[in-house]
Order: structure tokens, then C-alpha cells, then sequence
């Protein structure tokens, strides 16, 4: 549950306000139904702008913009349609367009650092199988991606960081559906963290 609205308040960012996360009509399309599906009255192409007019960031985008990403998502399976007995339309995510929204979101992950360190240090260890395939390029995507987020490695799968990462490493383990294999362990004090302290300049 606190994971769903962790994402669902990302998605809301991304539409309303975030504008350092690189954003298309796809994305955007995407995003819009990910808070819920979207319910058309009559015809499909007349009305898929209106739904998605109230999010900021579609302004800059057109409504033929729009449709040409609905109908592109739609073609790759990410967003399926549903008729109502009523007449009305529902339009939806597929699981495929909930993985592809996490995705999302994974690629432009960033950790937010609080003003002031909290003294305490988040050590994320995992031990994800070489087999099958799909785990040893979760595994190889997994340490690239907290490389980039800026952890200090301690050991080969062991990782620290001293701000709290918790929701965006899920995040990122969950979008390579990994998570049994992590552990995030918080701890006070470190043998030998004097070195962490230069490291991350605290």
C-alpha cells in the first residue's frame, strides 16, 4: 500500500509540476492513466484530450499529439480499451503499462537529500541469482543504477548511502522484481564510517 502511493504521488509530480524529468506525450498518456482508468463518453478520437487537460504539463502538447500517443500506446499493448453497456469507453493500463510506468520513473530516479544528516547510515545489500538470464541483467542494472545515484561500495553486493532510499531502491528492485532479494539494514554507527563522512562530505 505505501509503495502504490509513493508512486502514485511521483506520477502526480510528473504531471503537475516536474519539469526535470524529461517528458513526451507517451509518457505523459501513460502517466495520466496510471492514477486511474479514464472514462470517454461516445466516440473514442474526439475525446481523448479532455481527461488529460487538467494536468500541466499536456498543455504544451496538442490534441492530435495526444491521440497519436494514446493510439501508439494502445498498438503496443500498454492501454486497453473497454466498452460499457452504457456506451461509455474506459481506457486503462495493461500490466505491460504498469511495468513500462515504473520504468519511467526508475530512469529518471533521483534521491532527494535532506537539509540536515540525520546521523544515520542505509546499507543496501542483495544477492540476486546469476540465473536465469533476466536476474544476472537485473543484477548488472540494479548496481549501475545505485552507482549513477551516487553509494559509496563497501563490498562487492553491499552498498551505503546516509540518506533515506528505501521507497526508490523498491522502486528500482521492483521494476526488475527482484525485491526478495534486497535488504536495506539502517544503522547508527559504522566501524569504520570516518572514511563515509569524506566520501559523502558530511
Amino acid at each position: 500500500m505505501k509503495k502504490t502511493r509513493k508512486l502514485k504521488e511521483k506520477i502526480e509530480k510528473f504531471l503537475y509540476e516536474d519539469d526535470s524529468v524529461s517528458a513526451t506525450a507517451t509518457k505523459l498518456v501513460l502517466a495520466g492513466l496510471a492514477l486511474g482508468a479514464v472514462v470517454f463518453v461516445g466516440a473514442l478520437a474526439p475525446n481523448i484530450f479532455l481527461p488529460f487537460k487538467k494536468y500541466r504539463r499536456f498543455k504544451r502538447y496538442s490534441p492530435s499529439q495526444v491521440r497519436s500517443a494514446f493510439y501508439s500506446l494502445k498498438r503496443g499493448k500498454y492501454i486497453k480499451i473497454l466498452r460499457e453497456t452504457d456506451g461509455k469507453i474506459r481506457a486503462e493500463l495493461t500490466n505491460k503499462g504498469k511495468k513500462r510506468i515504473k520504468e519511467f520513473h526508475f530512469e529518471g530516479l533521483k534521491i532527494s537529500k535532506p537539509r540536515r544528516w540525520d546521523k544515520k547510515w542505509r546499507i543496501v545489500i542483495f544477492d540476486i541469482p546469476v540465473h536465469p538470464k533476466k536476474f544476472d541483467y537485473a543484477r548488472k542494472a540494479l548496481r549501475e543504477k545505485i552507482k549513477e545515484l551516487g553509494f559509496f561500495r563497501l563490498q562487492q553486493s553491499v552498498w551505503i548511502y546516509p540518506y533515506p532510499c528505501e521507497d526508490e531502491i523498491l522502486l528500482v528492485a521492483e521494476v526488475f522484481e527482484v525485491e526478495r532479494y534486497i535488504e536495506i539494514i539502517t544503522a547508527e554507527r559504522l566501524l569504520h564510517e570516518s572514511k563515509l563522512v569524506t566520501f559523502f562530505n558530511l
